[in-house]
């Protein structure tokens, strides 16, 4: 009788460990699969999206042949973005040293004007809303920003006022810069990285 319980025991204790495996399998897939896949919807992929030193932008944004991917990134995020059959938004949540972009912290930003192509820089809170200011002011656009002699521009992110192009930033906290620009869209995407750097603003950390 001993003999049949001992023998039984195994049997119960291999299947124990048979079904303990599969479970931890199947958990490593499950967990991996969902990791990757948020993190192609949070973060996307090079198929999906082009990094220039701070600056990210969803190169099949609102367009019909949209991958799952991009799609879901605007779905989740609940926004409508211009399409980037006809204009790009580029997005930063860092400044050009890799910092993570807060209110706590004064910016410089430094561009060029892009000739012949309207262009917008706005400055938001982590969940994409404009700041509420005093002064009413939200973004900058070629048309309204003030140029150098040489077609360049300096525009400050603070708390407090400064003179010139200035965006304030309040108590949002992590803040995210948008450059969008039309009539770029595509031709910009096509072009390689250096190409497209030189046509993104630098952002500098002047004060934290």
């Amino acid at each position: 009788m001993s003999f049949f319980l001992h023998k039984l025991r195994k049997r119960v204790a291999a299947a124990i460990r048979l079904a303990a495996d599969w479970a931890l399998f199947l958990g490593i897939i499950l967990i991996g699969g969902l990791g990757s896949s948020w993190y192609m919807v949070e973060a996307g992929s090079r198929l999906t999206t082009l990094n220039v030193g701070p600056w990210v932008t969803w190169t099949a944004a609102a367009r019909i042949d949209a991958d799952p991917y991009t799609r879901a990134h605007y779905a989740r995020l609940g926004a409508l973005p211009l399409s980037a059959e006809f204009a790009q938004t580029f997005l930063a949540r860092m400044d050009s040293e890799g910092h993570r972009l807060h209110s706590s912290c004064d910016y410089v930003i430094e561009g060029h004007d892009i000739a012949t192509h309207w262009w917008s820089l706005t400055v938001f809170d982590d969940k994409g809303r404009l700041i509420p200011n005093a002064a009413e002011r939200y973004a900058f656009t070629s048309d309204t920003i003030t140029l150098n002699h040489d077609g360049s521009f300096i525009a400050a992110l603070a708390r407090d006022a400064r003179p010139g192009n200035w965006l304030p930033t309040g108590g949002a906290g992590r803040l995210v810069i948008a450059f969008s620009v039309l009539d770029l869209g595509i031709r910009a995407v096509a072009r390689d990285g250096d190409e497209v750097q030189k046509l993104l603003p630098v952002i500098r950390r002047s004060a934290c």
